[in-house]
């Protein structure tokens, strides 16, 4: 079969009419954080080190002049072993990076932190029932609702958490968890937990503002491809 030329219509026209190539699956993320919160790397080793080292000594770089010098090395010591000890739980549930407050709001260093994780769904399944089945299973029960991240169906839920008795200071907890497929792959959910101890009770104001704050953040959600 014969193509006639069409001289009322050069190729390159013709060809620009051509539907594009659907969007790939994403490969990252991206979040707009407020100022005086940091990102730790959860799995690049490196990365990860140089951002706690980096951590305490600003940290003990801010302790008062009058900061007794027998006490600076217990308190390095202390802050980098809370500092790994969150490190470690965060890593445990597949995180991918811990967020954390390093400078005060208004005069006020909130006691909240949030793990942005990728569960991988091994029979390729991207059932939401199943998932979030999954999600209570891990972290306590809760009712989801529908919740939209970044053009995604995704889910959220908000719950008190009692004190963990291993635990030394005590405190209940407030939790609130989004959880979202990876558009393009029947295989990947990402996860996001944010928790705070308020001022001390997770229904208090300052734990109001802190949620409000970290559902603000979650509206800067985007997926990215490159």
């Amino acid at each position: 079969m014969s193509v006639e030329p069409q001289q009322d219509r050069p190729p390159i026209e013709e060809s620009a009419t051509e539907p594009p190539s659907p969007p790939a699956a994403p490969v990252g993320y991206s979040l707009v954080i407020p100022p005086g919160w940091i990102r730790i790397p959860l799995r690049r080793k490196r990365e990860l080190e140089a951002a706690v080292r980096k951590l305490v000594a600003e940290a003990c770089g801010r302790l008062p002049a009058g900061f007794p010098r027998d006490r600076v090395t217990p308190y390095r010591l202390e802050l980098e072993r809370r500092l790994r000890k969150g490190v470690a739980q965060a890593k445990k549930g597949a995180g991918l990076d811990l967020y954390l407050p390093f400078e005060q709001q208004s005069g006020t260093l909130i006691a909240a932190s949030f793990v942005v994780a990728e569960i991988s769904v091994g029979d390729g399944r991207s059932d939401q029932a199943a998932m979030l089945a999954r999600m209570s299973m891990d972290g306590g029960t809760g009712a989801f609702s529908s919740a939209t991240v970044a053009g995604s169906a995704g889910s959220r839920r908000e719950i008190m958490l009692p004190a963990d008795p291993n635990d030394s200071a005590g405190l209940a907890t407030r939790r609130v968890d989004y959880a979202v497929p990876v558009p393009k792959d029947a295989y990947r959910w990402v996860t996001v937990a944010f928790s705070t101890v308020g001022g001390g009770s997770p229904d208090d104001e300052l734990a109001d503002a802190a949620v409000e704050l970290f559902d603000a953040i979650m509206t800067t959600f985007r997926w990215s491809r490159e």
